[in-house]
């Protein structure tokens, strides 16, 4: 005998219900229990809904989520209606979910039970399973509600929030500005249904005003009731159509901020456990749109602050194009310290500046404005960048850590307050391209030249500004040539992602190497810096140092209009650099900017034998005479057939002599290398001293050598 047939022998119906096609197939004694013909039938999900009571409907669906949720079966109780809305008799179904990845089937047995007596209430539940349905809807709705960011996701999902058993036909959020009652949103009305409920003042005779008044719930189960206990209001509600309403108090730390109004198409008798459903979701509801109000103040504070402290470029600098970006960190108020400026100077000259206030909270956001106002009135005073960084440093140092309590700062004397700033500051003149350069603590400038070589600029430096009142700011000159573009940047751009100083600068640099200046514009290569370094890349390719925290980005690119043709049609690479006597770790700079320069090199064996001679000459300077050495490396000539002339000059005019140095002796073959290296070298007495340089051809001596 088959199944079918032993149950329907106990007046016992089986269903199927296919959630990925919507179609639910009943045997005989299923259909017939339906209210349909005795015989097996399939049909669509809208079909079955029709013939069941709405709320029952509603709340079956929640308790068959759980039951695909926990892997149980799906127990409820559904009034089976007839076509003139009445009910012919009451069901107990039973169903377990045949779960197979996102879709699932749903088979189980329908049998009719006795009606239920009348309560006292409108409407009771009709399940035995409406609390765990209840729990599993108020732990999604408080999910949702948390992840919610601002008072439009609040109400977004308030107005998705299905709950077990009843569900809301609209929801209205009132709010409190003054004495008035205001509409914060709604659903479920058309635009303009809300004009007379807004601008309400508090007192009105109306159930959402009444509810702030006293801060208790107002429970309305029918029109009848309605208008008997609001009659100035019913004339408003009444037109919506609604049967049933709830209004609840938005309650935050004691205080009511305003209402919530629930309105239902059908009666609804607001039963204990429906009460405190929608109790619950009220206290959440009021939690999410507090978090909210304070998220949408923060963030509204944290962009007044960068309106308000990161300034736009000023006017054009003729003869070249100006670029920059400010990303601030991930957290808090989306603010720090990280600045950039661009400063108009007498004779058409331009000053720029980068830096970065230690810090990314409030503090360091209002220590980079005094410290960006300082440095712009330094500059209009008409100082060189060294004594602009020095007067700098000695204002940052008075304002936190080496102020007294009564000149000025709130934190003065306060370890934990004293903060820092690297910047870097420098003054250009666009006729000739010449840049004057004080660092303090701040990452080295980089240099795009006009073919594509990127070089980092070694530039003089001395302590950040603010840790001792009196620090000096050496000036480095460099020359912009046409085509070249300078890159400034904060170490956020560097380091983000997880890198260090060293792997950030290989990532930064191959994206540089790849700017096209004949079809981009400088936007564009500002644009790629910050999106490969701050967007998903950065998250998915980190660097060798995971756990290093995140950091603001300031970037500023200029660049000088190429003399000649657009495109990589490349002027002379060159590259200048002093050593002084107390900086002899720099001749490992002045080696490693040789390399870059000569990056695609032909021959590799010329790049060692250059790097080698540069290493002995600069060497010979600081051992054998008492001043700085200056290093000028040129490369000129079509790639193949380029020459690269190196020349480093100092102060005395001691010649160098030929030695004939020990086995074990360390010094005195400079002469003997660049005989047996370069292809021409000399050395030329200057006034003031003397240089010594040699020359390499990429494609071998010319013949006349």
């Amino acid at each position: 005998m088959r199944t079918e047939d032993v149950l329907a022998a106990i007046l016992t119906g089986l269903w199927r219900w296919d959630n990925a096609t919507g179609i639910v197939s009943l045997d005989a004694e299923a259909a017939r229990l339906l209210g349909l013909p005795a015989e097996p039938v399939e049909l669509t999900e809208g079909a079955i809904r029709s013939r069941f009571h709405p709320v029952d409907w509603n709340e079956i669906d929640g308790i068959v989520n759980l039951a695909v949720a926990e892997g149980t079966l799906a127990e409820a109780r559904l009034r089976v209606m007839d076509g003139r809305g009445r009910v012919i008799r009451t069901l107990r179904s039973r169903s377990r979910p045949l779960v197979d990845g996102r879709r699932f089937e749903l088979v189980g047995t329908l049998q009719e039970v006795a009606e239920q007596q009348p309560g006292t209430a409108a409407r009771t539940p009709v399940t035995g399973d409406w609390r765990r349905s209840r729990e599993a809807f108020l732990l999604d709705a408080g999910r949702a509600l948390a992840e919610a960011r601002s008072t439009a996701e609040v109400l977004r999902v308030a107005a998705s929030l299905s709950m077990p058993g009843f569900s809301p036909d609209g929801l209205a959020v009132f709010g409190v500005a003054g004495d008035r009652l205001t509409i914060i949103g709604h659903h479920g009305h058309s635009a303009g249904d809300e004009g007379p409920f807004a601008e309400m003042p508090l007192d009105t005779d109306y159930p959402a005003a009444d509810v702030v008044r006293t801060g208790r719930a107002i429970y309305l189960a029918t029109p009848e009731e309605y208008k008997e206990r609001y009659p100035a209001a019913w004339p408003l509600a009444q037109r919506f159509g609604r049967e049933s309403w709830a209004f609840l108090p938005l309650i935050v730390a004691g205080r009511t901020m305003g209402a919530w109004m629930a309105a239902f198409a059908y009666r609804v008798g607001f039963t204990p456990d429906e009460r405190s459903v929608l109790s619950t979701v009220a206290r959440m509801l009021a939690q999410a749109l507090a978090r909210a109000e304070v998220a949408e103040s923060e963030r509204e504070l944290s962009l007044g602050l960068q309106r308000t402290m990161m300034p736009v470029l000023g006017p054009a600098v003729p003869g070249m194009e100006v670029a920059a970006r400010y990303v601030p960190t991930g957290g808090g108020l989306q603010v720090g310290g990280d600045w950039y400026d661009m400063i108009q100077l007498p004779g058409g000259r331009a000053a720029f500046v980068i830096g970065d206030v230690q810090g990314h909270d409030v503090r360091a956001a209002g220590l980079m404005g005094q410290l960006r106002i300082a440095l712009r009135a330094y500059a209009a005073e008409g100082h060189r960048p060294d004594a602009v960084l020095s007067r700098a440093s000695r204002f940052l140092y008075g304002i936190t850590a080496g102020g007294s309590g009564d000149a000025g700062d709130a934190y003065a004397g306060d370890v934990d307050a004293a903060r820092f700033a690297t910047c870097l500051y420098l003054e250009v003149d666009p006729a000739t391209g010449t840049l004057d350069i004080a660092r303090a603590g701040h990452p080295e400038p980089a240099v795009l030249m006009a073919d594509g070589t990127v070089l980092i600029r070694s530039t003089e430096g001395g302590l950040p500004l603010g840790i001792v009142p009196d620090t000096d700011y050496p000036t480095t000159r460099l020359t912009l040539e046409p085509g070249d573009t300078l890159l400034l940047c904060t170490d956020g751009l560097l380091e983000t992602g997880g890198h260090d100083m060293e792997t950030g600068w290989l990532r930064v640099r191959k994206l540089l190497e790849e700017y096209d200046p004949a079809t981009e514009d400088l936007e564009v290569l500002a644009d790629s810096l910050v999106h490969a370094v701050h967007g998903p890349g950065s998250h998915h390719t980190t660097g060798p140092l995971a756990d290093r925290r995140e950091d603001d980005i300031a970037v500023l690119l200029l660049s000088r209009a190429a003399a000649g043709p657009a495109g990589r049609q490349a002027p002379p690479r060159r590259t200048v650099l002093t050593i002084a006597q107390a900086e002899p770790e720099r001749i490992a700079g002045a080696r490693r900017q040789l390399r870059e320069l000569l990056h695609d090199w032909a021959d590799g064996d010329q790049v060692d034998s250059a790097v080698l001679m540069v290493s002995e000459m600069v060497t010979n300077v600081l051992v054998h005479t008492d001043g700085d050495a200056l290093l000028v490396a040129e490369a000129t000539g079509e790639q193949g057939a380029r020459r690269l002339r190196v020349e480093v000059a100092d102060a005395s005019d001691e010649l160098p002599h030929r030695r004939r140095p020990g086995e074990m002796a360390s010094s005195g073959r400079g002469v003997l290398l660049m005989e047996m290296l370069a292809h021409a070298w000399g050395v030329d007495p200057r006034g003031d001293g003397k240089s010594i340089w040699f020359e390499l051809y990429e494609g071998g001596a010319p013949a006349a050598a």
